[in-house]
């Protein structure tokens, strides 16, 4: 591509380098440490430093022709954005070091071709959560952690314009009349936005990270959120085409989860998953991912959860995966699990496996069917097998709690019995919650079942360990 196509009424040069624009650039500071006076300048750095970026940002869309930028090659553009940013600074008699004009230079590319200042935060691998509350205060997880970034947008506008960036590249659009969206990003990453009037402060934007390679379920043990033995128990209802509800909080891993324990599935089966925002990452060859659409501007065209596990049941599935279960989904779900889709699971927003049972109870009953709770509760008790309790403790690591059996009905109650469970021993010096997954010594009501299914069944797996 051409620079004379790539810039309007802009002067190609053929290289460049930074030094050689010798109004822009100044030596590099000797390291040290900053001086009081300097410290109390920082501030006042920032804002010249947000100002500069804006107008350097507004004189390259003013040249840049946007409708030819996918077929630059971001070297040639890297160049003509330095080139550009030497002869603004030169003319506003700016001189930059060569780091901090290097810098400058990458943070506009993000600019054009990303999503601004977020991009550092989505490329930096230790970063799980990034949550932006306004324009001026982004935060970051890392390692479960939340801690204050020093990234900022330029104004609300700017903030505004990566919002809309994010979620116009899904079909999907936010504005005064639909205040908040779910997207996702082009790794699969999970986005929710929302704006005024809603978020009074100002725009807000929660992105959950997702790892460029899944985590495995080997590694799920490696990093202490089950042990072997429970891990390869896991591994073994997913092969016995059991049907698994995995439940926990906000942020406790259960997509994590759902997406390690997915590869033991047989790549020969045809898989349908079905969310909101596609997020999950499986492994195998044969998956039709289905996703929901939100209503056009004239309230038409939306497609929910439970039009695709309705349509999904007429595409031969074998396993049927839901990211999450929220509503009326949660009674076709049930359905497919009873009617032979053997081996689907699904994920829900719940404290304690009891709690998953209640919250499942309460999707079902609020569809306006007026059907028994009996009759729910007969069709839980049939159609779900294990639940699989997560959480996220307070320092920070995320762990299987508990990996527990339905066993049936005793009266109107469904019944459960836990398999394994992870004990609390206290806290190290350093904070770290202290414990072991162990099991609780009862063996798997459906333990010939997975047998049967030539699934290798070690007895003394089950057994309590005595001190």
């Amino acid at each position: 591509m051409k620079a004379s196509k790539m810039f309007k009424n802009f002067s190609k040069r053929e290289s460049f380098d930074a030094q050689d624009q010798n109004v822009v650039v100044l030596n590099p500071a000797q390291d040290g440490e900053p001086t009081p006076e300097h410290s109390a300048d920082l501030d006042r750095d920032l804002i010249k430093s947000l100002e500069l970026k804006s107008r350097l940002h507004d004189a390259l869309l003013d040249r840049l022709n946007l409708s030819v930028i996918d077929k630059v090659e971001p070297e040639e553009l890297r160049r003509e954005v330095a080139t550009l940013t030497s002869e603004v600074l030169a003319q506003e008699n700016t001189p930059l070091r060569s780091e901090e004009f290097k810098r400058i230079v990458e943070e506009l590319m993000d600019e054009v071709l990303g999503l601004g200042p977020l991009e550092p935060l989505l490329a930096d691998p230790t970063v799980n959560d990034i949550l932006v509350n306004g324009h001026t205060n982004v935060f970051v997880e890392r390692r479960g952690i939340l801690e204050r970034s020093p990234t900022r947008f330029r104004d609300e506008k700017h903030l505004l314009r990566i919002i809309d960036k994010i979620v116009s590249r899904v079909g999907r659009r936010v504005d005064e009349s639909n205040p908040w969206v779910d997207a996702r990003l082009e790794d699969g990453s999970r986005v929710n936005a929302i704006i005024r009037p809603c978020a009074i402060d100002g725009p807000s934007i929660s992105i959950r990270k997702f790892s460029r390679s899944p985590l495995t379920i080997d590694r799920l043990v490696e990093t202490g959120a089950m042990n072997g033995q429970a891990a390869k128990f896991l591994q073994g209802l997913v092969e016995a085409r059991m049907n698994i509800l995995i439940s926990g909080g906000t942020g406790s891993g259960k997509t994590t989860l759902l997406n390690a324990i997915s590869a033991g599935i047989d790549q020969r089966s045809r898989i349908v998953t079905i969310e909101d925002a596609a997020e999950l990452q499986l492994q195998q060859d044969h998956v039709v991912r289905l996703e929901t659409r939100p209503p056009n501007p004239n309230g038409q065209g939306a497609v929910h959860q439970r039009d695709l596990v309705r349509n999904a049941l007429r595409m031969r599935p074998d396993r049927i995966i839901v990211g999450e279960v929220r509503g009326g989904e949660t009674f076709d779900m049930l359905q497919a699990m009873n009617t032979g889709h053997d081996g689907s699971m699904t994920t829900v927003h719940a404290n304690t496996a009891r709690d998953a049972i209640g919250r499942i109870e309460q999707m079902v009953s609020m569809m306006g069917m007026e059907l028994p709770l009996s009759a729910i509760r007969a069709q839980i008790a049939s159609g779900l097998h294990f639940i699989v309790q997560l959480s996220r403790l307070s320092d920070g690591n995320r762990r299987i709690i508990s990996i527990s059996e339905i066993t049936g009905l005793e009266g109107d109650v469904i019944t459960l019995q836990d398999i394994f469970v992870f004990r609390k021993r206290g806290k190290s010096e350093s904070g770290e919650i202290l414990g072991e997954f162990i099991p609780t010594g009862i063996r798997p009501r459906c333990a010939d079942e997975l047998i049967a299914a030539g699934i290798d069944l070690d007895p003394s797996a089950f057994v309590v360990e005595r001190a």
